[in-house]
């Protein structure tokens, strides 16, 4: 069976009006502006209304990169939502999403890879076209992690904010779209970077709330290392499924944890920092959002060109880890 080439053909982006800074973090926890900005890389970071979920925050994407891609939501033939902050557990937030959009012939799922999430969705979205099952596939990366945020862990709170992006997947002109995908997970580390209440496991109750286990819990120097190693060794063994090469790269559009761990994926890849799409400065960790959101944020600033050769890679939760090369 012939294959078709698949890429994308409109992204978007959404975040909240409000603005957490560094400065207003010094009043809630022990912490300062130097040490965050020396350690992370990041100054600020949104976070949502209170009457904002996670839908409202892809739906606000989702209509920007339908609108970039020429359609309606009518056209869309499936919507995958990346997100470890749903709206609820069931339905969907991808079902959300569908009834907002008023995208009537859409199937409909929510993805959780954590922070490798929108990878693992382009990935199931573009094999989904490439095979002919679909014509044209929304994958979006939203959440709203300052809900399972716990503000008074100085560890923790510096570092995450809220937001969507979004991406149209359809077909694309012979040599251009996806050339290759490199997923992975190792569920031995799942402990070093979870939320452990509210499942089957630990059932919410008043004593998983007063332990703080609805809150995100990290062991920080553990998954530095770890991002440190599989940013860079994802990415070059996308390169080689592709059979391509490191100076071939045009943008590296990363997940946007820490500056530090973006530097070391840019020295392995041997790529000046110009060559990488860096942003989370403005919106700090956003999960599942932040690829997606560098994305069209690079497309806005006309950062992307056609041909260029765009290597996309994410670690989180899981672990899990996702890269991809993209001839745009």
């Amino acid at each position: 069976m012939k294959l078709h080439p698949v890429g994308i053909i409109g992204t978007g982006k959404y975040v909240p009006e409000r603005i957490l800074t560094n400065q207003e973090l010094e009043q809630m926890v022990e912490t300062n502006d130097e040490w965050i900005v020396t350690r992370t890389g990041i100054k600020e970071r949104r976070i949502a209304a209170a009457e904002q979920a996670t839908s409202d925050l892809a739906f606000e994407a989702s209509k920007i990169a339908i609108a970039a891609a020429g359609i309606t939501a009518e056209d869309l033939d499936l919507i995958i939502v990346a997100t470890i902050t749903p709206d609820t557990f069931f339905p969907s937030t991808a079902c959300l999403v569908q009834e907002k959009l008023g995208a009537k012939k859409a199937a409909a799922f929510d993805l959780s890879a954590a922070c490798s999430g929108f990878i693992y969705g382009l990935a199931t979205a573009s094999n989904m076209i490439a095979t002919g099952m679909y014509k044209y596939v929304l994958v979006v990366g939203a959440e709203c992690l300052s809900r399972i945020t716990d503000y008074t862990d100085r560890n923790t709170c510096i570092l995450f904010g809220d937001g969507a992006g979004a991406a149209v997947l359809g077909k694309v002109p012979e040599g251009r779209g996806f050339k290759s995908f490199e997923l992975g997970a190792d569920g031995s580390g799942g402990e070093l970077l979870c939320l452990s209440g509210g499942g089957s496991r630990l059932p919410s109750s008043t004593e998983s709330i007063a332990s703080k286990q609805h809150f995100i819990y990290m062991a920080g120097s553990e998954v530095f290392k770890f991002a440190v190693r599989i940013m860079g060794s994802a990415a070059e063994e996308a390169l080689r499924k592709a059979g391509m090469e490191k100076s071939e790269i045009d943008l590296l559009i990363p997940h946007q944890a820490n500056v530090r761990i973006i530097q070391s994926a840019l020295n392995r890849l041997n790529l000046p920092e110009e060559k990488a799409m860096i942003n989370l400065d403005k919106y700090g960790n956003v999960s599942a959002a932040s690829i997606p959101i560098a994305l069209a944020e690079a497309v806005e600033q006309n950062r992307v060109n056609e041909g260029d050769c765009l290597v996309l890679v994410g670690f989180g939760g899981g672990l899990t880890w996702g890269a991809s090369v993209l001839v745009w």
